[in-house]
């Protein structure tokens, strides 16, 4: 417990001083060291870690993601400073959305050809996993630079709360579950979560959103009932991403992605949940702002 609770609070100072410089290149750099290491983890599940031209191109991939995406500005910033229309075409933007993609491309096809070349040791399972993390992880965790993009006066508050989003739920369904689970979630899956704990989660998770964004931009009834409800939904989605995690886990046969945290695991382990939490926030604060 000892061991879990010191690497708990160093993981929590380093994402403190991260964020204290978060609009410095220090940020798209943090996410992509998060990134690579996550992916190093997720190919050694599958044994892939070891395959050095599968590796260097999922990480090529991994790192540049996010590198390129900390210079994507969203349009609202522009709009909201009078400077440019929400709808208007960015000629940046788009150059840098088709460089993402001939990366992604190019990596594929070093893949594809590593694949043709050790046909007969790799398979096509340890293909396609790595082909979907290598898409999914880099543009999942660097959808973190778009929150913090969106908006220049609460874009560090937005990226805050889009991890909470995770972290929150975590903790208010263990407490939730410790006290009053009695029925499982997922045994099979996951021993320890509960349908109790689930629920505590879910409207811990709403609630410290509601008081936040309220502290916030000020007391409004219909904004605390969005946030609300945009608690509880990164709540259900978070518990679906640290439930897939866990299958995948537990088909392998691993117990934790990685002991970079000793007490908590690898990376990957730490942010399953906010995998899928990160792209279903900004979607929503996308569709209706909130702030």
């Amino acid at each position: 417990m000892l061991t879990r609770i010191i690497s708990g609070v160093v993981g929590v100072l380093i994402l403190a001083v991260v964020l204290y410089f978060h609009n410095t290149i220090v940020l798209p750099i943090a996410v992509a060291v998060i990134i690579a290491i996550m992916l190093y983890e997720l190919l050694r599940a599958v044994k892939m870690h070891k395959c050095m031209p599968v590796l260097i191109a999922s990480e090529v991939c991994g790192i540049v993601t996010p590198l390129l995406g900390a210079s994507i500005k969203d349009n609202r910033i522009r709009y909201i400073t009078g400077l440019q229309n929400p709808n208007s075409f960015t000629p940046d933007n788009e150059i840098i959305h088709i460089m993402q993609f001939v990366v992604t491309l190019l990596c594929a096809f070093v893949i594809f050809v590593t694949w043709l070349r050790k046909h007969k040791e790799i398979r096509y399972e340890q293909i396609f996993f790595t082909l979907a993390v290598m898409v999914l992880v880099p543009h999942a965790m660097s959808t973190m630079l778009l929150i913090h993009n969106y908006d220049m006066a609460d874009g560090l508050f937005l990226l805050i709360m889009a991890l909470c989003g995770a972290w929150i739920a975590d903790t208010g369904a263990y407490f939730s579950g410790v006290a009053l689970g009695k029925h499982k979630l997922c045994p099979e899956i996951s021993p320890k979560k509960t349908v109790e704990g689930f629920i505590g989660g879910i409207l811990t998770t709403g609630i410290v959103y509601a008081v936040a964004f309220c502290v916030r931009s000020g007391f409004n009834f219909q904004n605390a009932v969005i946030a609300f409800i945009l608690g509880t939904v990164c709540a259900v989605i978070g518990t679906l991403g640290d439930l897939s995690a866990s299958m995948v886990k537990r088909q392998i046969g691993f117990k934790d992605y990685g002991n970079i945290m000793p007490g908590h695991g690898g990376l990957m382990d730490r942010f399953d949940s906010v995998l899928f939490v990160l792209p279903t926030f900004y979607a929503f604060i996308a569709v209706i702002r909130i702030i």
